[in-house]
């Protein structure tokens, strides 16, 4: 089970990836690992949520629209994209928001 991201109060922002994938790895996984460990190091990253079953979802939480910009244009990560679009994904979609409010137990 993965965990939920501890965001702060809102408001922040939330990137929306969900995508079907294609057949086999071709090393998906441990560029996905990757791509989790850098973007935890990037300035205004908060958490991210992910989860996989025919599709997938994965929430990246986000300070500011700036860290969000500067994340998609962040090299490798563009590297990672480009690879995406040729091997791993069938179909995606990105979606960006900004939270509002945030509550749970």
């Amino acid at each position: 089970m993965s965990m939920i991201a501890a965001t702060p109060q809102p408001p922040y922002y939330a990137v929306i990836f969900t995508s079907h994938r294609t057949d086999g790895d071709h090393g998906y996984d441990a560029m996905s690992e990757k791509m989790v460990e850098l973007a935890a190091r990037q300035p205004g990253f908060l958490g991210i949520e992910s989860a996989r079953d025919t599709l997938g979802i994965t929430v990246s939480y986000w300070s500011d629209l700036e860290s969000i910009q500067r994340w998609r244009a962040n090299i490798e990560h563009r590297q990672a994209q480009a690879s995406g679009r040729e091997t791993w994904y069938s179909s995606f979609r990105v979606r960006i928001s900004r939270v509002e409010r945030d509550y749970g137990i």
